[in-house]
């Protein structure tokens, strides 16, 4: 790696000002130090957000659940309340990575990572989050916009994500083995409005699928996607997966997702 210097603040006032003089933010550092041993990035400065408490933590506000950017997917996967409350979301995390990945990785370093990947993005999107920031509050709609790529500003930090809670909720993943993410990844949120229906991993970012949303607002059963058409032409194809085969898996993942939202 390229030399670099360590600074952790201990405030998000002085974060941010270290941010806005070209800092490069981290908290578990799941990618970025990975990319940093490839080359692939060479920051002259690590900001570790890790120490500021006000970011942390896992709280209910109202019907939605607060969960603080840098809190570790461990605790999201154990929250006695996230479990009772969004048990999709609380197993998701628990299914991420291996057990080092889960007690480092964090909530908002992987969202505003946005790998395509990824699964928590379609927590989000499905759920219809909001992600707040330390200038604003972004909904999960507009907060997404492709490949590595979302509505965040230079310099923007996300400070907490909040999750309405849904009558149902459920993801099921087909796992790529080696990497442990997301060939195909399915969030299904059941809510008094209708059914989200999120899929990660399958393009070239996270993504609704309305023909699934309607098959499952109407008849909310793993029968009621069995006629509905994924469309592989704007899918990912590469050395684990074609583009039909993501086509079908996105599918029967939806189905096992409602299944597992039903019992």
């Amino acid at each position: 790696m390229y030399a670099f210097t360590y600074e952790r603040p201990a405030s998000l006032g002085q974060a941010l000002s270290l941010l806005a003089a070209g800092g490069q933010a981290f908290a578990g550092g799941q990618t970025l130090l990975a990319s940093m041993k490839q080359r692939l990035l060479s920051p002259e400065q690590l900001v570790d957000l890790s120490a500021l408490s006000e970011l942390q933590g896992i709280r209910q506000s109202g019907d939605s659940w607060m969960v603080g950017a840098f809190t570790r997917h461990q605790e999201v996967a154990e929250h006695a309340g996230l479990r009772a409350a969004l048990p999709g979301l609380a197993a998701l995390a628990a299914g991420i990575g291996d057990r080092q990945v889960r007690a480092m990785g964090t909530l908002g370093g992987s969202v505003a990572n946005n790998d395509p990947a990824a699964c928590y993005p379609s927590a989000v999107l499905a759920l219809g989050a909001t992600v707040h920031t330390d200038r604003r509050q972004i909904a999960a709609d507009d907060f997404f916009q492709g490949m590595y790529t979302t509505a965040l500003e230079p310099g923007e930090v996300i400070t907490a994500i909040a999750f309405p809670k849904a009558l149902r909720s459920a993801y099921a993943k087909f796992k790529q083995p080696a990497s442990r993410f997301a060939l195909a990844g399915v969030f299904v949120a059941q809510t008094a409005a209708g059914v989200r229906v999120a899929v990660t991993g399958a393009g070239n970012g996270v993504f609704r699928h309305a023909g699934l949303e309607a098959a499952l607002s109407k008849s909310f059963t793993p029968e009621a996607v069995a006629d509905v058409v994924i469309d592989a032409s704007e899918l990912n194809a590469d050395l684990h997966a074609s583009a039909d085969y993501r086509a079908h898996l996105i599918k029967v993942q939806t189905q096992r997702a409602v299944q597992q939202a039903l019992a």
